[in-house]
């Protein structure tokens, strides 16, 4: 379904609602690419509407979602998961029949349930998007028009989803730069349960675990690089995941079977002095991240690589 020959569509009015890093440097990333005349822009913060305003990032600060909509010709919506229904529901009545919707949330089953409920006739605007990238510092002031350059951009079409508008979705993230390609919802959140969400939960986890201890202040003084490779994703915003993991818990919940069976041969191993099951293990893991290869894409920067 993933058209070959994506080409870079111009857009009159783009609607960016959530006006965020990710929103912002989708933004700026269009208009510097010269494919959007007017950027209209909605966040709940009036904080954050101005201080989009006066950097540039968009041209008009609406002080609604339906404002911000009315007339745009292409819409993002880059809200945390659990605000996509209410901004759905809140743009249905002043969605274009011809606009191009998108998110970029990093589960897909909710997002489209939400828009399934909320949209009514205007669910064939929406293409569901989930850009691999993110940056260590979140906020507005973070926004770049390179953000997604590199960057894997997955689209996951509902069964309606038009050729013509799943090409100008791909001709979009095509542009500014970011590898395209498509799967379905159920796929993208187990496959995000299993290399994202679930890391995630257990660098939180470690460290939660670490800080619990009497000693364990002093511990994490004596940290060195490995730690803070390892507990990197730990800084993440606690709100985003709070979402995220709620929204896909099922997968991650599956994730954390599989988790629990691997640690369970460790403990085993450790238990029974097994120093050669031990070594085999450590080697099994070794070679398979050996082996591994970041692919074209995929590469994101810190901490939000969701």
């Amino acid at each position: 379904m993933t058209p070959e020959r994506p080409t870079a569509p111009h857009f009159k009015r783009l609607a960016l609602i959530g006006c965020g890093l990710m929103g912002g440097s989708f933004a700026l990333a269009l208009r510097e690419a010269g494919l959007v005349q007017h950027i209209a822009g909605f966040s709940a913060s009036e904080k954050t509407r101005q201080r989009a305003l006066q950097l540039g990032v968009i041209d008009q600060a609406c002080t609604s979602v339906a404002d911000a909509v009315q007339g745009a010709d292409l819409v993002l919506l880059a809200v945390p998961v659990g605000a996509m229904h209410s901004s759905f529901a809140a743009m249905r009545d002043v969605l274009q029949p011809n606009a191009l919707l998108m998110d970029v949330g990093s589960t897909k089953c909710d997002v489209i349930a939400a828009a399934q409920d909320a949209l009514g006739e205007r669910l064939s605007c929406f293409v569901p998007a989930h850009p691999i990238a993110g940056k260590e510092l979140a906020g507005i002031e973070h926004a770049e028009s390179t953000l997604y350059q590199n960057r894997r951009t997955i689209l996951t079409p509902l069964p309606k989803t038009s050729i013509q508008r799943l090409q100008t979705a791909h001709g979009v993230w095509s542009a500014i730069g970011s590898h395209v390609s498509s799967m379905t919802p159920e796929t993208h959140d187990a496959t995000f349960a299993a290399v994202s969400h679930l890391p995630h939960v257990l660098a939180f986890a470690a460290v939660n675990a670490l800080t619990a201890q009497t000693q364990g202040a002093e511990f994490l003084e004596m940290a060195g690089p490995g730690f803070k490779d390892f507990s990197r994703i730990a800084a993440s915003d606690a709100a985003v995941w709070r979402d995220i993991l709620s929204a896909n818990h099922a997968e991650v919940l599956s994730q954390m079977t599989h988790f629990r069976k691997a640690l369970e041969q460790f403990e085993n191993a450790l238990k029974h002095g097994d120093s050669q099951a031990l070594e085999h293990l450590i080697q099994q893991a070794s070679d398979v991240r050996a082996a591994w290869t970041l692919q074209a894409g995929n590469a994101c920067n810190p901490v939000s690589e969701t």
